[in-house]
């Protein structure tokens, strides 16, 4: 059964267990997503128009909540509670939100160097990130900006290039005293140009009148910004914002040979072109052997499958996490990945420190650096208290070339537990996705026969099917169960394949996987905003589509040239559709 959590039992756990804006008609919707304007309280679970009983639970029975008000993208999935998981869900909530200091447990080791003190100021209300003038992350304003810096490899407007090493590859403007940020945010300068004219040559209004804008985020960084020896040169910077993360262990429990058909139907298709490999990514699947290719796969530390199986270090798994899909299993994932590197807080299978030995080797030669420690002889990195030997901890703990966790100088220990690690993957794996709304309405309806009928769904591909979920968990925490959603039908509204949008300041690589569409309706009421895109470029559906045809070379231009010659009702009633699902 569906269910709601009991917000009275999640306060008791927690405290026991921690001792498309300018272009859109305003009246078709200005309708509060939460307060449908067709009643359907008659119509939930059954199959209505064309919709099927099942399209109301995007997440299937396990993984549905039916909340769909302000804090929707919060609550635990019904498999989570079924399995008596509800009090290390909760535990894994406050890991997550709560803002991590140097030295106050269970909340303890932020730092020295970070992306942000906790992972709630990426992720407003459980969502995608916020558009931003400026790259502020210290006041947990749902600034859900990455930096991407990297050497460009066609000129200085290139958009691919291998990332550059003076920083991690989750670039750090944050850092402990005394130690200075490896990248100085304060000089990062963010400045947002509107689209004069569609490289695709579609004006900027549709056929009927109405007006539509395209903006995209121009970012610099000067060279003054870097405290790294070397400091690096030739470099090339975009953005790229958080995702939403509700529904991110029914996309874990989707099979891997389910995903492995959609890659080998995606390429049937475009064997029949001239060009297939510009459609189909070559280093995801290779087109002579219709099989996966090396770069589709990931290599999993030992561990063990949900059915106790276990697993040896480097056995593949295919990669599903992330634009750039460099992430396979969740429990390895992105939120598994982050809760490491974005607040630089390390557990048993992550015991070292995310740095670079660039940023070490700066911060052991900053005299102002030297002399705050000189000041503080119970500072670890005091040693015997010269400027000398002071130098050599600090780079000797900083640096990812040495073993930061048993050296001369100090043996720093893990500081966040298995325990903690394994209740925060309850909670990765716990999060439901919301119910869809008013399916009933005609107009939904319409929307998503019109989505359908102009390809939309060639990409986000509404259905797929779970199946046993036989997830794989690493070896700390192996023999303790997560949330598993086995044989549920889900809607997330993704192909989970690599496409190609050609927008000006393209992403990064300009491979992007199909973005999960469910739920997202419901962005406003949970997080306060609803852009849309990897770098929150659109403000409304309208625009994230119309992105879709900035180029002829977009994967997606024949569809979204359909919508430009949709009549207002059908735009209309698309994007109702997709605030629905």
């Amino acid at each position: 059964m569906i269910r709601q959590n009991n917000l009275i039992l999640k306060s008791l756990i927690l405290a026991a267990g921690m001792s498309f804006a300018a272009c859109e008609d305003k009246d078709d919707f200005e309708d509060d997503p939460a307060k449908p304007d067709v009643p359907e309280a008659a119509y939930i679970g059954k199959a209505v128009g064309n919709f099927s009983a099942e399209e109301w639970y995007p997440g299937g029975e396990l993984g549905t909540t039916e909340n769909i008000a302000s804090n929707s993208y919060q609550d635990q999935t019904p498999a989570s509670e079924n399995m008596g998981l509800t009090s290390d869900f909760f535990i894994g909530e406050q890991l997550f939100e709560r803002p991590f200091s140097e030295t106050q447990a269970p909340f303890k080791g932020y730092g020295p160097a970070a992306v942000r003190r906790s992972c709630l100021d990426c992720h407003p209300g459980y969502g995608h990130g916020k558009r931003f003038d400026s790259y502020t992350t210290k006041f947990g304003n749902g600034n859900g900006y990455l930096l991407v810096v990297y050497h460009p490899v066609d000129g200085a407007n290139s958009n691919d290039g291998p990332y550059i090493s003076e920083v991690t590859g989750m670039p750090q403007t944050q850092a402990t005293a005394p130690f200075k940020a490896p990248i100085d945010e304060s000089q990062i300068t963010i400045k947002w140009n509107k689209v004069t004219a569609m490289e695709s040559g579609i004006p900027m209004q549709f056929p009927d009148g109405e007006k539509f804008e395209l903006i995209y985020p121009d970012v610099n960084i000067p060279l003054s910004a870097f405290h790294t020896d070397p400091i690096p040169s030739n470099v090339a910077f975009r953005l790229e914002s958080t995702i939403g993360i509700p529904g991110s262990g029914l996309i874990d429990a989707i099979p891997q040979d389910s995903i492995k058909a959609q890659y080998a139907k995606t390429a049937s298709y475009f064997k029949t072109l001239s060009n297939p490999q510009e459609y189909i990514n070559p280093n995801f699947w290779d087109l002579a052997a219709n099989d996966f290719a090396a770069g589709a796969l990931y290599s999993l530390n030992e561990g063990k499958l949900a059915d106790g199986t276990p697993i040896p270090a480097g056995t593949k798994a295919l990669k599903r996490f992330t634009y750039a899909m460099t992430r396979a299993s969740l429990q390895d994932g992105a939120g598994a990945n982050a809760i490491w590197n974005i607040t630089n807080v390390s557990r048993p299978d992550r015991p070292k420190l995310y740095t670079t030995d660039a940023w070490a080797t700066a911060m052991s030669k900053d005299a102002d650096v030297i002399a705050a420690i000189k000041a503080n002889p119970s500072s670890p990195y005091f040693n015997d208290g010269t400027d000398s030997g002071i130098a050599a901890a600090v780079k000797t703990l900083l640096s990812p070339s040495t073993n930061q966790f048993d050296n001369e100088y100090h043996n720093f220990q893990p500081e966040m537990t298995s325990e903690q690690f394994y209740s925060f993957m309850v909670w990765h794996r716990g999060l439901a996705i919301p119910r869809a709304r008013n399916l009933n309405d005609e107009k939904v309806q319409r929307g998503k026969e019109v989505f359908n009928q102009i390809g939309c769904a060639a990409c986000h591909r509404p259905k797929w099917q779970t199946k046993e979920d036989n997830y794989w968990t690493p070896a700390c925490i192996a023999d303790k169960p997560l949330p598993r959603y086995q044989n549920q039908t889900i809607y997330p509204y993704s192909d989970f394949i690599h496409h190609k949008l050609y927008m000006k300041n393209d992403i990064h690589g300009s491979w992007c996987r199909t973005t999960p569409l469910w739920g997202r309706g419901l962005s406003l009421v949970n997080s306060g905003a609803e852009d849309r895109l990897h770098d929150c470029r659109a403000r409304n559906e309208i625009e994230a589509i119309m992105w879709h045809a900035y180029s002829k070379n977009s994967h997606a231009y024949e569809s979204t040239y359909k919508f430009y010659n949709l009549p207002k009702s059908d735009r209309d009633a698309v994007v109702k559709f997709l605030r629905s699902i």
